[in-house]
Order: C-alpha cells, then structure tokens, then sequence
C-alpha cells in the first residue's frame, strides 16, 4: 500500500497552470534586424513539436518533485496473532439406548455424531478430544488440534464397542482426567447422553464436583425422550423390525452438573434442537484473539526527486541545443 506522508504539498500543482498561463501571456522580447530571411533559414530545421515538447518536460519534472515533497511510502504492515484457545472434551454415551430411532431416519447415535463434526469443524485453535462411555468410560481420541483425525476417529465411533450400561459418572471422570493438566484459559466438557447413570462406581454429582474444583465447565446434553421408543431388531425371519422400549432419562442430574461446573443444560427431543445445542455451545466459548500490528514505513521519495531532476536537467540541455530558440 502507497500513502502520502504529506499531501499538503500537492497543493503545489495548482499553481503549473498559472505558471503555463503567465508563460503564454508575457510579453516576448525582440531584436530589430534589417532583414528575416537568415532567421527563416536557421528556424526552418526546428521540429513543428518543439514549441509544446519543451514546456510538457519542464512541468513533468516539477509534477516528479513536487510528488517527492509530497513523501510517497510503500507501508508493510505485519500482524501477530495471539490466541488463547478453549479445551474441550466431547464426552459420548454410546449406550444401547442410542440406537433408538426416533431422530428418524437414522438413530440417535449417528445424529449425535454429525453434529458433533459439524461442531469440530467451526473450530480454531482450541484442542479437542473424545471420550466414549456406556458402562465404562474410554478415551477415543486425546485432545488435538487435528481435526481430521479426532473425526475419523469419531466415525469409528459405534454402539458395541464397550459393555453395555450408562456410567455418566465415569464419562465425566474420563473426560476430567484429559483436562485436569491443561493450560487452556477455559476448560470444557460436552456430555452427551440420552439415559439416566446406571453403572459405574463414579456418581454423576461427585464426578461434576470434581470437575469444578479443576475449573472445568460442563455443558449437558439430553438427547431424545423418555419413555417408549422404536428400537430396530434384526430378525432372522422377518428381517429388520421395530418394538418398543422403554427408555428412562434423568434431566435432574444433568441439569445439576451443569449447575455444579457453570454451565449449561440443553434438552434435545429432535435433531433440529440438538443442531441448536451445540451453535449456543459454540457461540458461548470463543478463542480469544489477539492481534498486534507492526508497521513499517519505505520512503519512494528519492525515486520521484532523482527522476524529476533528470528530466529538468534534459530540459534545460534540449533548450539550448536542439530545441535552441532565437530571440
């Protein structure tokens, strides 16, 4: 970028048409001689172009100086980000419950796992991991800035991999355990479960004190609704059917660990409010940014002075050789 550090002096030029225009008015002076035919011979010879050619070099060269007067800059500016990026571990119940159908077409599982990547791909700077939990609680993948992997390994991600049960308890206590040695400015957990703790020897309250007293906020997620819900049954006569289960959640629990820690309980009936869930989550905790600007300044004047004298210079030696006029 090019700027001026002083423009005032372009001011300058408004006087090159009153200099244009006193040279054409004044009055030129006159030698008598007693005959024009010798004069007519000598100005012959003259290109018809001299008598404009002249005047254009002499205010291109003041144009030239005036502009290094003026003081043009070329500005380099560079910036210095700092952030202070946000920890976070999902934790995931992948319980048998999850298989339930009523986030039709798909179960509640596979939901929960397309917004959790649209979550991670909103992301920048901030460490994430994945913790996975049914009766017992695992790390899936530990806190990463690379988001390709933490989603592969999510895909990876189905209901089967651990015994059976719903350990909240120990799925808090997973994800407390990745966060407890961080250095991150805010520390988070995001539990997503859709059933009530049933296993486990970690209570749900105890693990969410335990959170707190390291700084980490947790966000609950109740994903689907109690009561009777369609599970799919592979039948090997019929194929695949549907019953129905009934499903138990506890939104009191998860309500108070997100009491505990400061932070939030959202409930979840359908994809579209669980969508929602998480763009509160994500609008909630943001990376601070800092930004620090260093300019510098490269002076073009001499550029615009050296060429400005040159050209006065061919000038003034074309108006006394070639370009040389007689009184």
């Amino acid at each position: 970028m090019i700027r001026f550090h002083s423009p005032e002096f372009f001011l300058l030029l408004f006087f090159i048409p009153i200099l244009y225009f006193l040279n054409k008015t004044r009055k030129k002076s006159a030698i008598r001689f007693p005959s024009l035919e010798i004069i007519k011979r000598l100005d012959s010879g003259k290109p018809t172009f001299a008598k404009w050619m002249l005047p254009v070099i002499r205010y291109l060269a003041l144009i030239l100086m005036i502009t290094a007067l003026a003081r043009p800059q070329e500005v380099e500016a560079e910036r210095e980000f700092e952030t202070r990026g946000i920890d976070i571990v999902l934790s995931l119940d992948i319980s048998g419950s999850m298989l339930a159908e009523d986030f039709k077409p798909i179960n509640r599982l596979a939901v929960a796992k397309e917004e959790a990547k649209k979550f991670i791909k909103g992301r920048e700077n901030d460490k994430i991991g994945l913790v996975v939990f049914a009766r017992k609680g695992y790390t899936q993948c530990p806190l990463t800035l690379d988001y390709e992997v933490l989603m592969q390994l999510l895909d990876e991600v189905e209901i089967g991999l651990i015994k059976d049960g719903t350990a909240i308890g120990l799925g808090i206590g997973t994800a407390v355990n990745r966060l407890r040695s961080s250095q991150a400015k805010s520390k988070v957990i995001i539990l997503l479960t859709d059933g009530e703790n049933n296993a486990g020897n970690v209570d749900p309250i105890t693990a969410a004190e335990l959170a707190k007293g390291f700084g980490i906020r947790i966000y609950t997620i109740c994903i689907g609704r109690g009561g009777l819900v369609p599970f799919p049954i592979e039948d090997p006569i019929f194929g695949k059917r549907y019953v129905q289960a009934e499903v138990k959640i506890d939104e009191k629990t998860l309500k108070r660990i997100a009491d505990i820690t400061d932070g939030r309980f959202f409930s979840a009936g359908d994809p579209k409010t669980l969508a929602e869930a998480y763009k509160h989550i994500d609008a909630l905790e943001k990376t601070e940014v800092k930004v620090k600007e260093y300019t510098s300044y490269n002076e073009l004047y001499p550029r615009f002075l050296i060429w400005g004298a040159l050209i006065f210079l061919m000038e003034m030696m074309l108006a006394h050789t070639i370009f040389l006029k007689l009184p």
